[in-house]
């Protein structure tokens, strides 16, 4: 049941467990849980939000530095995000994503990219990325990673996108 008293806000060091809680409930395994831990052990979590819902954390999304083609250009990928699964389908996930983004472009990120399901992510302007010739390190299918541009026409040059090397330990 939906929540009056949903609010986005910037994860604190307190919420650390109950990200992990949520997260691991989320996914198959922890793996998607032990990555986030990571991420901010190595202090790459360069945007990360809660959904709280009262006192309880009901959702967290995530984004870290990626790199085109070996550059430092302000880009990040949004990974992983995660939503309890009794509160999907809420619309949460949904004002995660719009906060995160808006966030993103607070932060000067010139893009985003996101290996995700394709029915969720083109709802917030994500396209394949392979309509801005970027390739992802990983072996995903064309139409599960996205990319979005909050600097029109900056992944004009096209390329190969690395994640923070936490990303390859899972």
């Amino acid at each position: 049941m939906p929540s009056h008293n949903l609010t986005i806000r910037p994860e604190r060091d307190v919420d650390a467990a109950a990200i992990r809680a949520v997260t691991s409930a989320a996914f198959p395994t922890p793996a998607e849980a032990t990555l986030v831990d990571a991420l901010r052990r190595q202090q790459a979590s360069v945007i990360s939000l809660v959904a709280e819902d009262g006192d309880r954390v009901v959702g967290h999304i995530l984004f870290s530095p990626v790199t085109l083609n070996g550059s430092d250009q302000a880009m990040l990928g949004l990974a992983p995000m995660a939503v309890s699964p009794e509160r999907q389908r809420q619309g949460i996930g949904t004002g995660l994503v719009r906060a995160g983004l808006d966030a993103s472009r607070e932060r000067g990120a010139a893009a985003v990219v996101v290996v995700g399901h394709p029915a969720f992510y083109p709802r917030f302007g994500f396209v394949p990325a392979s309509r801005f010739s970027l390739r992802c390190e990983y072996d995903v299918p064309d139409d599960v990673f996205m990319a979005i541009e909050l600097i029109p026409g900056v992944l004009r040059t096209g390329g190969f996108v690395r994640y923070h090397p936490a990303f390859a330990d899972f």
